[in-house]
């Protein structure tokens, strides 16, 4: 017969609901909450404003390509901005759910993103930028990840959704950098 505890809750429910009333006005950050949650809050806000600079960067090379390709890749350009602003979205979301303020502040965005801001001159110089700019956001999220581990499953599983995504942008640059390399070739 086994030893195990007929009720799968591992706290008492009423301790559970004891625990809730205490410190309400703290929201979605319970006693038990395991993560730093300052230093989470710092790296978040790193995140966001990391994607602030993609969403611009994204925009820029949208109203800026030209060329033969120029459509085509304007259009992907232009749903990688809106992607990455629902990231930023996501990303500021959480910071407030942590009691924390998302830092919207123009003033340092660059020195506090990890990606940079890099117009380039021709539509494949945008092409390679960006998935530069991919790349960093990948190597980034997944140190924060690795970093939050199961601290803060809530905050790790939103940045892994968002990780997957970037992973997709990044291919995406990486397939129109590959054709239009080909196409200037010919």
């Amino acid at each position: 017969m086994s030893n195990a505890p007929k009720d799968p809750f591992l706290t008492d429910v009423r301790e559970l609901r004891k625990r809730a009333r205490r410190h309400i006005e703290n929201g979605a950050v319970v006693e038990n909450y395991r993560g730093d949650r300052e230093n989470v809050i710092k790296l978040l806000n790193v995140a966001l404003a990391t994607e602030i600079v993609c969403v611009l960067r994204y925009k820029r090379h949208y109203f800026m390509a030209s060329g033969l390709e120029a459509s085509s890749v304007a259009a992907e350009f232009l749903v990688h901005a809106n992607e990455e602003q629902l990231h930023a979205d996501e990303i500021a979301t959480r910071i407030t759910q942590l009691n924390g303020a998302p830092d919207l502040n123009p003033e340092g965005m660059l020195s506090r993103s990890h990606s940079e801001y890099v117009e380039g001159e021709s539509l494949k110089d945008m092409i390679r930028e960006d998935l530069v700019a991919e790349r960093v956001a990948i190597e980034s999220y997944s140190e924060i990840i690795r970093y939050i581990g199961d601290s803060d499953p809530t905050t790790r599983r939103m940045l892994e959704g968002i990780l997957a995504k970037e992973e997709e942008h990044a291919q995406d640059m990486a397939d129109l950098l590959a054709r239009y390399g080909e196409a200037s070739k010919k």
